[in-house]
This record gives structure tokens, C-alpha cells and sequence, in this order.
């Protein structure tokens, strides 16, 4: 037994090399930022519905009568009638009911549904959008008291480790390429993928097939900490710029993240593809479960 946990203390030691004090900050300076994300008003930890809505009108509020039921609490029992057309999604509200964006009061709206200009508006503690996927609309719900946002204690991280800040290099596919990529509703959608990064962990070559078209590279991964130290289903690590091609750059697995599954069920989160599942372990980056109040 003693000489196993020499062993075992050895191999550990192995895969732990010092951190560079400054990697270091900046890392966890990174990792403050995407908490204070996780945490802020609308953010995951407020999610109270996701409801895929129907074609025409959607009425909702708490009331049992309504096609969209809203948790109790959290409303009136008549809140409003949603219109959903293809590419107009409208909102008109019951007499005596406000909406609010940017300080500005509104009984009807229409809602912008895609990118970075997709509305959120509040009503009182609650707030509201749509969001349109594969010719659906879904309107998601956030409720800024519930009780998963303030009972949260933060996330779980690994200490950062430069063995795991490596060499890599990005290796880009010809122009069209895609790659299936199911969600957690078995849903599967053919995403764009520029590339692959390549780079070594365990003493092996790993490669991560990179999905999206921004300008940046999104990777979708699981490794063999999965459903141990590490959230089960898998997890995300982005680079915000894209590296230029074939030449080594410097991917740091420890700022590897959950996805919103891992904190919210009214999210929809992709998996990784069968070709990004590592055969290693990645010790590196955010733990699974988060701290959560007793």
C-alpha cells in the first residue's frame, strides 16, 4: 500500500508543472470574469422555462388556461398573447401589464430573436426573450430571485497547471465543411467546421474538431474525467482569436468550461462529437458539481 502511494504520488507530480505567476493571473482573472457572467441578472442561474411556442397566437401567464404556463408567482394569470409569425414574433399585453427594455415602458413589442440584438424584457422580477432555432421559436423565462441564483456558491476549478497551457496548432478543413452536432434533446444540426487544433496531452496526440464560424475557435469536448471530477456530458473551451494556420500557439485547456446544462435544465446544450472525445484525462479547468448552499 505504501508503495502504491508513492507511486501514485509520483505520477501526480509527473502531470503538475509550477505555474507561471503571471499565466496564472491571467487565468484567474478570466475565471472571475466568467463567474460574474454566470451570475448577472437574466444570467443561467435564472432560468425558470423554456417553451417552444406555436405557430400564431401564444397566450401566457401563471394561469392554467393560458398555452404558455409560467411557474406560480411569478406574473399575473393573464399576462399577454405572443404572435408568432415566420420572422416576426410579436408581443401584446393584457390591459395593466408593462414591459420594460432599457428603461423604456412597452404593451407591445416586437421581438428580436437572433445575435447579439436579442431582446430581453423584464416585468418585475422576471424577464423574458425569444430565441429562434431551426425555424422555431422558444421563449425562455428568467426569474432574477430564484432560489438556484441565490442559494449558488461558485464554481469549482482545478488549480492552473502549465502542463496544460501546450502547444498547439490550428489546422484549417476546406471551405464547406461540416460536422454533425447533437443536443441534449437528441436533436442534430450540421454545424460549420473551419479546422481541427491539434496538440499533445498524456504523452499522445490530441486533435478537437472546431465548430462554428465566428472568429474565434469553439471546441465541444469530453475526456476521461468525465462523470468524475468533470461534468459528465462534456465540456467547452474557446479561443477568442483564431490563430493563423499551421503555426503553433498557445491553447490553455485550463480554461475549459461547463456548458449552461450544468447549471440550468431550461438549456439546450450540444454534445461533443464522437471524434472529440479524448481518450486521456484533462485535469484542467472547471470541476463538476459547482458549490451549492447547504
Amino acid at each position: 500500500m505504501k508503495h502504491a502511494a508513492i507511486l501514485l504520488a509520483a505520477l501526480f507530480a509527473a502531470n503538475a508543472v509550477a505555474a507561471d505567476p503571471e499565466h496564472v493571473k491571467t487565468v484567474e482573472a478570466w475565471r472571475t470574469k466568467v463567474e460574474k457572467s454566470l451570475r448577472a441578472d437574466n444570467g443561467w442561474l435564472t432560468l425558470a422555462g423554456r417553451y417552444v411556442m406555436k405557430p400564431g397566437p401564444n397566450t401566457f401567464g401563471t394561469g392554467d388556461k393560458n398555452d404558455i404556463v409560467f411557474p406560480a408567482g411569478l406574473g399575473p394569470e393573464k399576462m399577454g398573447v405572443i404572435n408568432v409569425e415566420p420572422g416576426a414574433v410579436m408581443v401584446k399585453l393584457e390591459p395593466g401589464v408593462v414591459m420594460t427594455k432599457d428603461g423604456m415602458e412597452y404593451t407591445e413589442r416586437r421581438m428580436s430573436t437572433t445575435g447579439e440584438t436579442r431582446d430581453w424584457v423584464a416585468m418585475g422580477r422576471i424577464a423574458m426573450h425569444v430565441i429562434e432555432r431551426e425555424g422555431r421559436y422558444i421563449l425562455r423565462l428568467a426569474d432574477n430571485q430564484s432560489k438556484v441564483r441565490s442559494g449558488f456558491e461558485g464554481r469549482v476549478w482545478y488549480p492552473v497547471n502549465d502542463a496544460y497551457w501546450v502547444d498547439a496548432k490550428f489546422v484549417p478543413y476546406k471551405a464547406g465543411k461540416t460536422v454533425p452536432i447533437v443536443n441534449v434533446l437528441d436533436e442534430v444540426s450540421d454545424e460549420p467546421s473551419p479546422g481541427y487544433v491539434e496538440f499533445k496531452v498524456g504523452g499522445k496526440v490530441q486533435k478537437l474538431d472546431v465548430v462554428g464560424d465566428d472568429d474565434g475557435l469553439f471546441m465541444i469536448f469530453r475526456d476521461d474525467t468525465a462523470g468524475k471530477s468533470t461534468y459528465k456530458p462534456g465540456r467547452f473551451l474557446y479561443v477568442e482569436k483564431k490563430p493563423e494556420p499551421n503555426k503553433t500557439f498557445k491553447l490553455d485547456l485550463n480554461r475549459a468550461y461547463n456548458p449552461p446544462c450544468a447549471f440550468s435544465e431550461y438549456t439546450t446544450c450540444p454534445l461533443p462529437p464522437e471524434q472529440n472525445i479524448l481518450k486521456v484525462k484533462v485535469e484542467a479547468g472547471e470541476k463538476y458539481p459547482p458549490r451549492r448552499a447547504s
